[in-house]
């Protein structure tokens, strides 16, 4: 085992069992998040039996978890590939390409599932672009000598703004445009917005949905 160990540890290997290592988090990152949300969803909105739902949980929970293990795999493989190209020197570029093909390649389908990763990245992009709480982002050194950026949490009175106009734009989409909301967040607005305007006794007003 020592010898493995040893093989394991080699930096010649280092990139390439990244890869690996990057696919194995992928999957299991994916299994973490999609299944706690895919059993609330199917609990609260699925239809059919449990047999059904439980399918669906599956189905959704499998998808996630291969698509990000397909993903941080083929963006470490471009990377090193264009690392090679350019004589061992990382360009700037490099990560945008790299996450541009594994984006089209990998979530380019039109999926419910790759559609709602997809919307959380564009979100989290947005959002970076709000200005940060009146220092520059902290340095962390890393092992290799570099230095890593720490995030900062956004100005408050700028994400106080960036709510208001997020939550003022949604609610007028989900009245006057609703088929343009994806339809995860559409089924979670009609549950708080809409079918609290409907009940027909004490039962369905406090404890059981219309």
């Amino acid at each position: 085992m020592s010898g493995l160990d040893a093989l394991l540890l080699d930096p010649a290997l280092h990139d390439y069992l990244a890869i690996i290592k990057g696919a194995r988090n992928g999957f299991v990152y994916g299994i973490k998040v999609r299944f706690p949300h895919a059993l609330i969803m199917a609990i609260l909105f699925g239809r059919g039996d449990w047999k059904t739902r439980s399918r669906v949980i599956y189905q959704a929970t499998k998808q996630h978890a291969l698509n990000l293990a397909k993903f941080v795999s083929l963006y470490k493989i471009l990377l090193l590939l264009q690392k090679r190209a350019s004589g061992g020197k990382e360009r700037s570029a490099d990560t945008f390409i790299a996450g541009l093909i594994g984006g089209y390649v990998v979530f380019g389908d039109r999926t419910a599932v790759n559609e709602q990763i997809v919307l959380y990245v564009v979100s989290r992009v947005v959002a970076s672009f709000l200005p940060r709480a009146g220092v520059p982002y902290s340095k962390v050194p890393l092992p290799d000598g570099s230095t890593l950026a720490r995030p900062i949490p956004p100005d408050p009175r700028y994400f106080s703004v960036f709510a208001a106009l997020a939550w003022g734009t949604v609610m007028w989409l989900f009245k006057h445009r609703g088929e343009s909301i994806q339809p995860g967040m559409f089924n979670s607005m009609t549950y708080l917005y809409r079918d609290s305007e409907v009940w027909e006794n004490l039962r369905t007003l406090l404890w059981h949905n219309q």
